[in-house]
C-alpha cells in the first residue's frame, strides 16, 4: 500500500518536516513531460539515454522517491494507513514477540503492518527500508543495524516518524524502547553467585552489538558486586552462530578447571549451550542462566531459569510512541526501558559443589 506524498506532522529533534517532491516538480527542473517522468522512474523502454539523465538528475536533486501505488489511491487521503516494522529476523521468537504486539496494536488503528528482516546486515537494512518507503508507509519501528542511521535521520526529517526497538540510538534524534539488558546480566550473575558459584563463564553474540555489549558489561558489573575476580578466559563473545556458540561451549565444558555455572546472553546461543551441556550428561552439574527464554523452557531437565523480557509490553511500548507520533506528537523523543525479569525454574539453582563452593 502506499499514498500520495504531502506534509505529515513535524517531529522533534532537528529540522522540520518538509513536502516530499512531486513528479510534476521533476518534470519541471528536467524541462520533459510527467509523463516522461513516469517512464523512466517506472523503468519503461522508449526513453532516450538523454532524457532518462536528466529525470534522474532531477529526482536526486529533488529528493524524489517515486510512489509505487499512488494511482490506486488518489482520492484516500494522505496517509497509507500502513506501517513498516524492520526486525532482526522474523523468524527469531523474541522479535515474533515485538511483531505481533506492534500488529496488535495497529489492528486497533485500522492500520497494516510490513515486515521485513534485516538479518543484521546494513546492506539488506538499507534495501528493505528503500522497499518500504517506495511505498510510502506512515511510519517505521526499526530495530537497527549499526551504528549509522543517516537513512533514518533523513527520513524523520521528510516527516516520517521512526521509533527505534529493542536497541537504542547513539543519539537523541530518536524515539525508542528497550529491554534494561545490563540489570538484567547482573543480576543473572548474582543470582548464580547467591548459589556458590565462583567460575561463572560468559557467552554472548557480537560486542558491535549494543544489546549484546550492554550484557557483557552487567555480566562484568555482577563479578564485582559479587566479589568474583574477572577470568578472561571464561568470556567468549562474538558467537552469531549456532556453530560458534557450540565451540564456544565445547571448549568450555571439556577443560580441566570447567565453570561451574555459565551465563547465556542470547536465546539461540542457550540453545546450543543445552546442547553441549546434554552431550556431555551435565545437566545437574552446571548452572544456567539465559538471557531470554526458551519455547517449552519449563520441560527442559531440569527446566530452564531465565532473565526474561517483555517484547510484548517493548512492541507495544514502540507502537504507541509511534501512532503518538502519527498523531502530532511533537514533544521531545523519548526513550523507554522496560524492565526484565528472572524467572527461577531450576537451571539457575544448582548450587556449587567442591572447592568452587565458598
Amino acid at each position: 500500500m502506499s499514498a500520495l506524498s504531502g506534509p505529515r506532522a513535524p517531529k522533534s529533534g532537528p529540522g522540520a518536516a518538509r513536502p516530499a517532491a512531486t513528479m510534476r516538480e521533476v518534470a519541471a527542473l528536467a524541462g520533459v513531460s510527467i509523463k516522461t517522468v513516469s517512464r523512466v522512474v517506472r523503468g519503461e523502454a522508449g526513453v532516450s539515454p538523454e532524457l532518462t539523465t536528466r529525470v534522474t538528475e532531477a529526482a536526486a536533486m529533488l529528493d524524489y522517491r517515486h510512489n509505487l501505488a499512488a494511482s490506486t489511491l488518489r482520492g484516500r487521503g494522505q496517509k497509507t494507513a500502513a506501517i513498516g516494522l524492520v526486525l532482526l529476523d522474523v523468524a527469531n521468537p523474541f522479535a515474533a514477540a515485538v511483531h505481533r504486539a506492534v500488529e496488535d496494536f495497529a489492528h486497533g488503528r485500522g492500520t497494516l503492518v510490513f515486515a521485513v528482516s534485516s538479518d543484521e546486515d546494513p546492506d539488506r537494512q538499507r534495501e528493505v527500508l528503500e522497499a518500504l518507503l517506495s511505498r510510502r508507509v506512515d511510519g517505521l519501528v526499526v530495530m537497527p543495524v549499526g551504528t549509522d542511521h543517516r537513512v533514518l535521520l533523513h527520513e524523520q526529517m521528510r516527516g516520517t516518524p521512526v521509533v527505534f526497538v529493542d536497541r537504542a540510538p547513539e543519539s537523541a534524534e530518536f524515539d525508542s524502547v528497550t529491554a534494561d539488558n545490563r540489570e538484567g546480566a547482573r543480576r543473572a550473575v548474582e543470582h548464580l553467585a547467591a548459589q556458590g558459584h565462583r567460575r561463572i563463564a560468559y557467552l554472548g553474540d557480537l560486542r558491535t552489538i549494543q544489546t549484546a555489549a550492554h550484557r557483557c558489561a552487567g555480566y562484568v558489573e555482577g563479578l564485582a558486586r559479587t566479589g568474583i575476580p574477572l577470568d578472561p578466559s571464561l568470556i567468549h563473545t562474538d558467537l552469531h552462530s549456532p556453530e560458534a556458540a557450540a565451540t564456544a561451549a565445547e571448549s568450555l565444558l571439556t577443560r580441566p578447571d570447567r565453570p561451574t555455572a555459565v551465563f547465556s546472553a542470547q536465546n539461540l546461543i542457550t540453545t546450543a549451550l543445552l546442547r553441549t551441556i546434554g552431550k556431555h550428561h551435565l545437566n545437574h552439574d552446571i548452572a544456567l542462566v539465559s538471557f531470554d527464554d526458551l519455547p517449552l523452557a519449563d520441560l527442559i531437565t531440569p527446566p530452564l531459569t531465565a532473565i526474561t523480557q517483555d517484547p510484548t509490553r517493548i512492541g507495544h511500548a514502540a507502537a504507541e510512541l509511534l501512532f503518538a507520533r502519527l498523531d502530532g506528537d511533537t514533544s521531545p523523543p523519548q526513550h523507554r526501558v522496560i524492565p526484565t525479569q528472572l524467572i527461577p525454574r531450576g537451571s539457575g539453582e544448582i548450587p556449587a559443589r567442591g572447592p568452587d563452593r565458598r
